[in-house]
């Protein structure tokens, strides 16, 4: 939605809101978030809120520590986990230093900067992420445990699959938050699960990651699971990546997308570090459909690119390296 800091304003009075998050997103691909009052937000809007960016990891030591989160008011989204009563609302936030210039290592401006370098060169990209991650069970004390939710496999149906609700909880409360689910399903490992979104342009796609992996953690603790991202959570069984499938159009009318494979190729082994940012990632690559080679293919889907059987407006390729743990903004930065 294109709200104006004017619109949200008046929104949040009208429907009650409580508690305003200012989300941003860590140099790691992790969520962050600081909780003002509804009697604050025309300061959030006008000279930004204030944080101590020497807490997050990566932003820095403390010198100069001092940060501002600016709301982008075109994101705002209720939480429809939380109670109508007290009602909280989500903005992500642009970071600056106090002086008013871009913090270099915002994730999210950096993504910007990106996509305003491809407009001026008269190309514009969407990208739409399939997110696999696990669901296991809690403890008596509500930790973790390394025990799958169900022994089912590759798109099983209840009474065997047994994320069923989960996945379809997920799903409704993303339509709630303005964003479009395609599909789900079990995936093939035990307890592992897919969801997929409706394409979009790059800032709103990522933006739509980090709001997905929240609302999938959320609904999971409400079912007694915890649900897990990381990209080799169960040795011998399949890894689970952030497939992304991406579409790019030129203002000359040509197809560029031979060009954008060709790319990507030829960058890769750099752009994985980023991609693919722990130990783990590299138990997942090479196995279980999951890339071990710099190759591309049409269908077949062990390839680092996949060319999907798709025509129109559909036609895309998809970069099956990522893993769910990669900051979305630096990737599709990248790509």
């Amino acid at each position: 939605m294109n709200y104006s800091a004017q619109e949200v304003m008046e929104y949040v009075r009208q429907a009650g809101v409580k508690f305003i998050r200012l989300a941003f997103c860590d140099v790691a691909g992790r969520q962050r978030n600081i909780a003002i009052m509804p009697n604050e937000l025309p300061r959030a809007f006008d000279m930004g809120i204030a944080f101590d960016g020497s807490a997050i990891p990566g932003f820095g030591g403390a010198v100069r520590s001092d940060l501002f989160l600016h709301p982008d008011p075109g994101t705002l989204a209720g939480l429809p986990w939380r109670p109508e009563t007290g009602k909280v609302v989500r903005m992500f936030c642009d970071i600056s230093h106090p002086n008013g210039t871009a913090f270099e290592l915002d994730t999210r401006g950096v993504l910007k900067s990106a996509v305003a370098l491809a407009a001026a060169r008269g190309i514009s990209f969407s990208f739409g992420p399939e997110m696999e991650f696990y669901l296991f069970k809690n403890g008596p004390d509500g930790e973790r445990t390394s025990t799958p939710c169900d022994d089912a496999g590759y798109m099983d149906i209840a009474p065997e699959d047994k994320g069923e609700n989960v996945r379809r909880e997920v799903c409704l409360m993303l339509e709630q938050m303005g964003i479009q689910p395609e599909s789900s399903h079990h995936e093939e490992g035990p307890g592992q699960n897919e969801i997929d979104f409706r394409y979009s342009d790059p800032i709103s796609a990522a933006d739509n990651t980090l709001t997905f992996r929240a609302a999938v953690k959320t609904v999971a603790a409400g079912y007694g699971l915890t649900a897990d991202f990381s990209p080799k959570p169960l040795t011998g069984k399949p890894g689970s990546g952030m497939h992304i499938n991406f579409s790019v159009k030129s203002a000359s009318g040509g197809d560029c997308m031979p060009h954008v494979i060709a790319g990507v190729m030829d960058k890769i082994a750099g752009i994985t570090l980023f991609m693919n940012p722990v130990d783990a990632s590299y138990l997942r690559l090479g196995g279980a459909k999951a890339p071990g080679y710099i190759t591309w293919s049409s269908e077949n889907r062990s390839q680092l690119i996949r060319i999907p059987a798709a025509t129109g407006e559909f036609k895309r390729a998809e970069l099956r390296s990522p893993d769910p743990l990669a900051n979305p903004y630096i990737a599709f930065a990248l790509l």
